[in-house]
């Protein structure tokens, strides 16, 4: 589960970054007393160790009875409640797993749905899953965001359509508030089972409660592990010097380099199975950080692909960029290029390479060229794809991010700017009080 952060091709000084210790052993130090408290949204800092045991092993059981009963699981949410879940599920999935039988898949497909308000999206979902074996997932705070509610009214009526009211309220399960809210009291009165988001736990940080770990277990993928990986780095980023935590470090050098003018951060990926890794952290980010007209702009690239579209921006375009590249350092699997008689191709001084060290030479190549076009770069590895190395990558993002924030002076807790878009729309749409 080990993650090496290299900071080699930054080209800030030890002293520069050093200069942020007092100011950093400060701000975790207002973390941890702000932890423990029910009101604040910090519940994420100890998750791994103070989770709720009790509902962690009520969702091993409901992923069991998902898998039993079900060919499709649909997971309705948006941002922060099906993101990281995702993020985690195609990380280590096989690539093209719902394309598989279930017999070799062993779990139902997942698909998701309540991230868009696309007509043909639904359209063609509900097509896909006529004739299938369903049980659904609604993930919701409140129960009132626009897309995943309107996925839920419509999924709802085909559920209890398809089984009868009775057999669909053993289909449907509900992540949503402990205590309150519209989701909350239709769960109560329909007798759904449910699991919560945690009130001190914002939706963007919540990978490790019940809003990531259902879909996670349903998957197929091992949640004690997912939280051992998490729990290790928990006790990891703990020490708060800044010269040995590597979590605090990263956030540090990327607000170093943001006051040079490096305003745009790329996570770039050389495997497309972490794409979704990418789209979690850009959330993650980009709500942390951009507010008060501040904030590193978050944005992914999937490499090697994106180096036919963008790469030649990235050379040679506004040099306002930094990057973040993540490495699996052992693949899964791997192919050994063969010697062919005619060599057509001209590839034959590739043959007994393998496909990953093609790879990673891409990779090597492209930090050294990126870092000569005067694009700073910062390389995360990880040992290895696996659930316990994922449970660490997440919480070094949501620990570090928490301190970034805090070094650019902003709440990194809230979102605010996130409503604007919703009144304008709820008044476009004529809806009372708006």
């Amino acid at each position: 589960m080990n993650i090496k952060v290299d900071f080699e091709n930054v080209q800030i000084s030890e002293k520069e970054i050093m200069k942020l210790d007092k100011s950093i052993k400060e701000f975790a130090t207002d973390l941890e007393n702000r932890s423990s408290k029910e009101d604040d949204f910090v519940g994420w800092l100890h998750l791994p160790t103070n989770y709720d045991k009790e509902e962690f092993e009520r969702i091993k059981v409901a992923a069991k009875k998902i898998q039993e009963n079900s060919d499709v699981f649909l997971v309705i949410g948006i941002g922060g409640s099906y993101l990281g879940a995702r993020a985690v599920i195609e990380s280590l999935s096989h690539t093209f797993s719902n394309l598989q039988s279930k017999d070799k898949r062993k779990t139902p497909q997942i698909l998701y749905v309540g991230n868009n308000l696309s007509p043909n999206y639904l359209t063609d979902l509900l097509d896909i899953i006529s004739d299938k074996e369903i049980s659904l997932n609604v993930i919701s705070k409140s129960g009132t965001t626009t897309e995943p509610a309107i996925a839920f009214r419509v999924l709802k009526e085909f559920v209890e359509q398809k089984y009868g009211e009775k057999e669909a309220k053993n289909r449907i399960f509900v992540t949503t508030d402990k205590n309150k809210g519209a989701l909350k009291n239709l769960a109560n009165e329909m007798n759904y089972e449910t699991f919560v988001v945690p009130d001190n736990v914002g939706g963007r940080y919540s990978v490790l409660t019940a809003v990531g770990l259902l879909p996670i277990a349903v998957a197929g993928i091992n949640i004690d592990e997912l939280m051992e990986g998490a729990r290790f780095a928990e006790e990891k980023y703990a020490d708060k010097s800044l010269k040995y935590n590597e979590c605090y470090r990263y956030a540090a050098i990327r607000n170093l380099l943001y006051r040079t003018g490096k305003t745009v951060e790329i996570l770039a990926n050389y495997e497309p199975k972490m794409h979704y890794i990418v789209e979690w952290w850009k959330q993650l980010y980009g709500e942390s950080e951009g507010k008060e007209g501040k904030g590193i702009f978050p944005t992914g690239m999937d490499f090697t692909t994106d180096l036919h579209s963008l790469g030649q921006y990235v050379q040679e375009g506004k040099r306002n960029l930094m990057e973040t590249v993540l490495e699996i350092v052992e693949p899964q699997s791997d192919i050994t290029i063969k010697a062919d008689e005619d060599n057509v191709d001209g590839l034959n001084f590739l043959a007994g390479k393998t496909l990953d060290y093609v790879n990673k030479k891409a990779m090597e190549g492209t930090i050294e060229a990126h870092v000569t076009g005067e694009v700073p770069n910062i390389k995360i590895s990880l040992e290895r794809l696996d659930a316990k190395t994922l449970g660490h990558l997440i919480y070094f993002f949501e620990k570090s991010c928490a301190i970034s924030g805090m070094i650019l002076g902003v709440n990194p807790f809230n979102q605010p700017g996130v409503e604007e878009y919703k009144k304008n729309m709820f008044r476009l749409l004529e809806k009372p009080g708006y």
